[in-house]
């Protein structure tokens, strides 16, 4: 993975975990910083994932990329807002 590809990865995984947390349903104990971080997270492993699982480079858009990083966002929250509610 190259800087523009870890960069991207970061921007998107603000969306991803924006994503990831709309997928749960019910409201969410955690705040928007906890998003973004579960978000980047998940964009960084979920491309490592998809390049292993060799359905990262795709013609047009990579919908199974994108589709693993929501998974682990949705997956990351969750395990935050449980982590948090252990407290």
């Amino acid at each position: 993975m190259e800087i523009s590809g870890i960069f991207t990865a970061i921007v998107i995984g603000i969306v991803i975990g924006v994503l990831g947390r709309l997928v749960i349903p019910g409201r969410q104990r955690i705040g928007i910083g906890w998003t973004i971080l579960v978000g980047i997270v998940a964009a960084l492993v979920g491309t490592g994932l998809a390049g292993a699982l060799d359905v990262a480079d795709t013609k047009g858009i990579d919908w199974i990329e994108l589709a693993i990083q929501v998974g682990l966002a949705a997956l990351g929250v969750v395990g935050v807002e449980r982590l948090k509610g252990r407290r």
